[in-house]
């Protein structure tokens, strides 16, 4: 999959999320009279994501032609790293959609894309599939209900800050995941070597005992030191740098 032809799916995507966004725009999540102290800490974006993504998939799943799209199929797992697959009207390309929530005006945070492991296997069956996040925006308003604000779409081969953490369940993440300008256009066969050598770098560290020395993909050697990383030289002779 080329990177013009992701960047073709993805407009096509677009159009269908933003006429989507029009169509569901307010969701009612409780009253007044039920939450006499309105949202306190729960006003953030995990709190209603999982309602926000049932809505999504039933109304897209439900009014398919509406939207331009040809067929929508909901992921049979709950555990999937995708929730939907569709296809766009007029092109049979399978696009498989994770659908994440942000809150309007929110800070820029490293957030957790899918599962290293199961993007593995996803990418194991066909290096040419094309996965894309979808991320909604919203804001709470005062009369308990949550309202859309618009929908960005962004192929997960064009993140430019290709991450796997070893620490937290070997999630793939990233902070520029949101905004198209951020992108890196790629294609999926460049992205899935990075992503690959990523997810092994993340192992390594997971694995390493105190003193080992691995290189990271970028070529840098790092040195494990009292539970953290020191970069060093080849040999592990020591630079003049700060522990991480």
């Amino acid at each position: 999959m080329t990177a013009e032809q992701i960047e073709l799916l993805r407009v096509g995507l677009q159009q269908s999320f933003d006429l989507l966004v029009g169509k569901i725009n307010k969701i009612q999540i409780g009253t007044k009279e039920q939450f006499p102290f309105g949202w306190r800490n729960a006003a953030k974006g995990r709190t209603v994501w999982r309602i926000l993504e049932e809505i999504i998939t039933q109304n897209l799943e439900q009014d398919h032609n509406d939207f331009k799209l040809q067929s929508v199929t909901p992921s049979e797992s709950e555990v999937s790293v995708f929730d939907f697959e569709c296809k766009i009207t007029g092109n049979n390309t399978p696009i498989y959609i994770n659908i994440k929530s942000a809150v309007l005006g929110g800070k820029k945070n490293k957030d957790d894309i899918s599962k290293g492991i199961g993007l593995k296997e996803f990418y194991a069956e066909d290096i040419n599939k094309t996965f894309f996040v979808g991320t909604f925006f919203i804001k709470f308003n005062d009369d308990m209900s949550i309202e859309i604000d618009h929908a960005t779409v962004f192929p997960i081969a064009w993140i430019k800050d290709i991450y796997v953490n070893p620490s937290n369940n070997g999630n793939l993440q990233s902070a520029y995941y949101k905004d198209i300008n951020d992108a890196v256009k790629r294609s999926n066969t460049e992205f899935h070597k990075l992503f690959i050598d990523a997810l092994d770098f993340a192992q390594m560290k997971k694995d390493a005992k105190a003193g080992d020395i691995i290189r990271e993909p970028a070529g840098k050697y790092l040195k494990k030191s009292k539970g953290r990383w020191k970069e060093v030289q080849e040999n592990g002779d020591e630079l003049d740098s700060t522990l991480f």
